[in-house]
């Protein structure tokens, strides 16, 4: 066990706060184990993440500290000043994505920071420096690791208001259907102009949507693409360690405002789960189990989606209604990845596959979830308000 580090009881602790598991739900359950071998693997990979985090957040102004993985249940992370250790709990690695693992080993690193290279060594753990230093660089200063995603209840009255109109999108008469959605849009559209144009401050979180993946499919990266253009949020691919299997991997990331953080999670979903619906209802339209021309098949599908939300947005530029981005979500992006490699891919667009995913795609009408039905394997917006 020498390669996992040795664990420091709470009470060696000098001066830095700690993330603790009472903050985040679905973290009392005994956690599961992982073998020496997964958790020494995951420690090189934390390593790695730390000299990414320190250059691209932090200037490269940190000295690398000891990290280790603690076992105590109440504990996510720790940064213990006199052994220049940071700690985080063995659970985060079992339960919890990547993405919570980075976002509590950058709260320690800001803790580190503040200490080391500041030297505000006589504030309280979460005092003024700590918290201008995670503002500055898009750290959650609560470190819970896990998005802040709650809405008040102006979100909620306008995600109750597009609900509505998605609840419509499931008529069967085709018509209204297209009516109802292409009302929802138009609703997410001016809701998001007009409190741009009120120039009232926005909170703005992050989520990662999805489970890691080794490969990202080209009807995937579609996918993210049609979340930037068309549902108010940031998208990009981050990497990731998969420490259940000893992997590397990729995740996507969207951030945005909390009821567009909703919106593009249940979009995101929805789609996924309708164009596998589409490709199993193509085989049997076949009289075939194969898989052949999958990948192509639902990267043709999500690319008539955008087609045709490309079509629906041209109709809403005529009516006036712009959108012309929001600077400070892009401040909010660029803080969280300050430094992003942008890649070029290009995909199979001439296959028959294609062209009947996207023939398909251009019929999709996204409409609301419910409990039973279709739409199951899709997350339900938030129900109406008695």
């Amino acid at each position: 066990m020498g390669a996992i580090g040795e664990v420091f009881p709470r009470d060696v602790r000098h001066g830095a706060g700690n993330a603790t598991r009472q903050d985040v739900p679905g973290l009392g359950a005994p956690p599961s184990e992982l073998s020496t071998e997964l958790e020494a693997a995951a420690l090189r990979a934390l390593r790695g993440a730390y000299s990414d985090l320190n250059l691209q957040i932090f200037g490269g102004r940190l000295q690398r500290p000891v990290l280790a993985l603690g076992s105590n249940p109440g504990r996510l992370g720790a940064w213990l000043r006199a052994h220049r250790t940071i700690e985080l709990g063995r659970s985060l690695l079992a339960e919890q994505g990547w993405g919570t693992v980075l976002e509590v080993l950058k709260h320690e690193m800001a803790h580190q920071f503040v200490d080391e290279v500041l030297g505000h060594q006589d504030e309280t753990a979460h005092g003024p420096a700590f918290r201008e230093v995670c503002r500055t660089r898009g750290i959650d200063q609560r470190a819970t690791g896990l998005p802040a995603s709650a809405t008040t209840d102006s979100d909620h009255r306008a995600l109750e208001r597009i609900a509505k109109l998605l609840a419509l999108a499931a008529s069967p008469n085709e018509h209204e259907a297209q009516a109802a959605a292409l009302a929802a849009q138009r609703l997410m559209l001016k809701y998001n102009i007009e409190i741009e144009s009120q120039g009232a401050a926005r909170r703005y979180g992050f989520r990662h949507l999805g489970k890691p993946t080794g490969r990202v499919s080209e009807a995937e990266r579609i996918l993210a693409a049609i979340l930037s253009e068309h549902f108010f949020v940031e998208a990009i691919w981050v990497p990731i360690w998969r420490a259940l299997e000893g992997k590397r991997g990729s995740v996507l990331e969207v951030c945005g405002t909390p009821q567009n953080l909703e919106l593009a999670e249940y979009a995101y979903s929805f789609l996924l789960h309708t164009a596998g619906a589409l490709w199993r209802a193509n085989q049997r339209a076949r009289h075939t189990k194969l898989n052949g021309g999958r990948r192509q098949f639902l990267a043709g599908v999500m690319t008539g989606f955008s087609d045709r939300l490309a079509r629906q947005k041209q109709a809403h530029q005529k009516e006036g209604l712009v959108w012309v981005g929001d600077a400070e979500l892009g401040s909010f992006f660029r803080q969280r990845h300050p430094r992003v490699r942008w890649t070029r891919h290009f995909g199979s667009r001439h296959t028959d596959a294609f062209a009947s995913g996207r023939e398909e795609g251009q019929k999709i009408v996204i409409h609301r979830g419910f409990a039973s039905g279709a739409t199951t394997a899709c997350p339900a917006l938030p129900p109406r308000r008695s």
